[in-house]
């Protein structure tokens, strides 16, 4: 009985590791880098400008050169661009 028991929960604990993996890569393909948004301290990643090289370095808000990861299809409402 302990055994089987045992067997459940392996399985079950190896289902939700295959879950969530799926889901952090469903959300990762469904990001955008979206510059001109983020506030100082909180940009995701170097500045394209050259001005930082790493994240949570952003001195000022909405610079142009800093961007944030947000869902596709809401970067342009949020004021911010895209780019390529």
């Amino acid at each position: 009985m302990k055994s089987n028991l045992s067997r459940r929960a392996l399985l079950a604990v190896a289902l939700a590791s295959v879950a969530a993996t799926a889901v952090a890569t469903a959300q990762a393909e469904e990001t955008v880098q979206c510059f001109g948004i983020a506030k100082a301290g909180q940009n995701d990643c170097a500045s394209k400008t050259g001005v930082h090289d790493c994240a949570g370095e952003a001195k000022v808000d909405n610079d142009k050169g800093d961007f944030k990861n947000v869902p596709k299809g809401t970067c342009e409402k949020l004021g911010g661009k895209v780019e390529t």
